[in-house]
């Protein structure tokens, strides 16, 4: 038994007649369903360019708009000509004006008719389809549909919410089970027949002319009642992105489809001149090909999807910019906030860049200017060091930098002296290590020379500030991860929680610190916090610095920070 072909055609007529021309001089008929919204000039040419050709046919016309009867309607038509004309077709296949045959027809032949019982449809419960977009499954064969999605939408939406609101119901008629699957199928000529000359079908025609996506439906359904044997697959190669639309395959997909070993893909582009010049070359010799297998490529789909929907992590796209929580993680790779330390601690910048090998950089945040790392005017990517830039948009001059630099473990310094805006961003991001110690504002202020009515005014300021900082890192919705010690605290034994930091910023290295940075000169501190408590102002955020006790770290003390996330 032969094997026959429909082809349902909108666009691109020239590579259909290719596709037309090139199965029925293999001795398949052809039968072609032209797009009624064709025009009759293109229409004409199509049908005057496959004259020549004796096995190839016409049916009539209808117009085929996405989602409607129009396409089950056309399908119907051609099938019934088909059958009529060509009575030793025992197979036939229903593709697009867009599809390209990936193998010879001949192998085509050999496997159906090693399969002369088997019908080759995607055909799935709707309890199973995960697949459907749209929340529409089963009340696709429940409610009914009559203004197209695409032209009509508010009128589709609306005349659904309708009919949910005041619970009608369309009854699925007596002896069909709705199943689902791809449009394009491969059925045996009997299974066809008995389709399309079912005595009920005036019956299920008049039901599916108002179900959601009859073209998806119709043949899977009606497939169930007459077939014997059903092949729950197609052997056509589409694949779909995320939102329902097909995948469009190009030239640079060449060895992509060939490693799929299916015999048919859809939809290709009309202008991939060399997947048509290499897939419609004379057939050559070759070994038996493996079974169709999509599956083979589905990984690099799935990934490519991924992509699409998710981006990469810390690249912020046009498409997802501006919808909060759609990006791939806020960040591309981890880095690490100090705060206090700087104040602490003379020239800890160039410490811990020694310590760990990493870019270390002063208060990116400062109200002046961004202080880069080494003075640096202009940065990776051309970042500027002008705070009117950078807070323009604080979020976005963060991940550009954490971008930018890829590779290399970026540290900064920040403080309540810093512009705030980027602290709720920090506190939220996964990719960020903070360690901070409260009350490390007040050494800078210990050593100045200014009025100790200012100082305490700034002093209060900076703790309100600081206060109000830390609460935030200290939230239930906190992603970062963060260490805090108070000033007492931390002055008690300063190496260790500088070991664990320095552990977690270069865990392969582990390898106990050979020298600590050097200590801010202490001798007095602790009257300076007491004249700011006999002055009114409560230090509540330096913790308990004793009066007149020596601030110098002891070896046989020590502090345990505590980690907050």
């Amino acid at each position: 038994m032969g094997l026959g072909f429909l082809m349902l055609c909108h666009t691109a007529l020239h590579r259909a007649a290719q596709i037309a021309r090139h199965w029925a001089e293999t001795g398949c008929p052809v039968v072609l369903h032209v797009d009624a919204r064709v025009k009759a000039g293109a229409y004409d040419r199509l049908v005057k360019d496959l004259a020549d050709l004796p096995n190839v046919r016409f049916s009539r016309r209808h117009a085929c708009e996405w989602g409607t009867w129009g396409l089950v309607a056309a399908t119907l038509d051609a099938s019934d000509l088909m059958l009529r004309d060509f009575p030793g077709v025992g197979h036939v296949f229903l593709a697009s004006g867009s599809c390209l045959p990936l193998r010879p027809t001949a192998e085509l032949m050999a496997y159906l008719a090693a399969r002369p019982r088997t019908d080759f449809i995607e055909s799935v419960t709707t309890a199973d389809v995960g697949w459907t977009v749209g929340g529409l499954d089963r009340e696709r064969f429940t409610l009914r549909f009559p203004f197209s999605w695409r032209k009509h939408r508010w009128l589709f939406d609306t005349y659904v919410t309708v009919q949910r609101k005041l619970g009608l119901r369309r009854r699925i008629p007596a002896g069909l089970v709705p199943h689902l699957g791809s449009q394009w199928w491969c059925l045996t000529r009997s299974t066809l027949s008995a389709i399309v000359t079912d005595p009920e079908r005036p019956k299920y025609d008049r039901y599916f002319r108002r179900v959601w996506i009859p073209d998806e439906s119709y043949f899977q359904t009606l497939v169930r009642k007459h077939s014997t044997t059903v092949e729950s697959r197609s052997l056509t190669l589409s694949k779909f992105d995320f939102q329902g639309k097909p995948h469009i395959f190009y030239d640079d997909h060449l060895q992509l489809l060939r490693r799929s070993d299916c015999f048919v893909a859809r939809k290709i582009w009309p202008q991939a001149n060399r997947l048509y010049r290499e897939f419609l070359a004379p057939a050559e010799a070759q070994a038996p090909r493996a079974e169709p297998s999509p599956g083979k490529i589905d990984r690099l789909f799935s990934k490519a999807t991924e992509r699409r929907v998710r981006g990469r992590p810390g690249l912020y796209m046009q498409s997802r910019f501006p919808q909060p929580g759609w990006e791939n993680g806020l960040t591309a790779q981890p880095y690490s906030v100090f705060e206090g330390f700087a104040d602490l601690f003379q020239d800890f910048d160039s410490w811990l860049s020694r310590s760990i090998g990493g870019r270390v950089h002063g208060h990116l945040f400062a109200q002046g200017r961004v202080q880069f790392a080494g003075g640096e005017r202009v940065y990776n990517g051309c970042l500027s060091d002008s705070a009117t830039l950078r807070d323009y948009d604080p979020d976005r001059f963060l991940t550009s930098l954490i971008w930018n630099t890829r590779g290399e473990r970026q540290c900064f310094q920040f403080g309540p002296r810093d512009v705030q805006d980027i602290a709720p961003f920090i506190a939220r991001d996964p990719n960020a290590q903070i360690s901070v110690i409260t009350g490390a504002w007040a050494v800078p202020l210990f050593r100045s020379k200014a009025e100790f009515s200012d100082l305490r005014r700034e002093a209060a300021r900076l703790q309100q500030i600081e206060s109000l900082h830390v609460a935030q890192l200290r939230r239930h919705d906190t992603r970062a991860r963060v260490r805090i010690w108070n000033l007492a605290e931390f002055l008690e034994n300063p190496m260790e929680p500088l070991q664990t930091i320095v552990d977690e910023i270069s865990p392969t290295a582990l390898r106990r610190l050979a020298e600590a940075p050097r200590l801010a000169d202490l001798s007095g501190f602790g009257r300076f916090i007491q004249d700011l408590r006999n002055q009114g102002m409560q230090p509540t955020m330096v913790g308990d610095i004793p009066l007149g006790e020596d601030l110098t770290p002891s070896s046989g003390r020590r502090g345990r920070p505590y980690l907050v996330k």
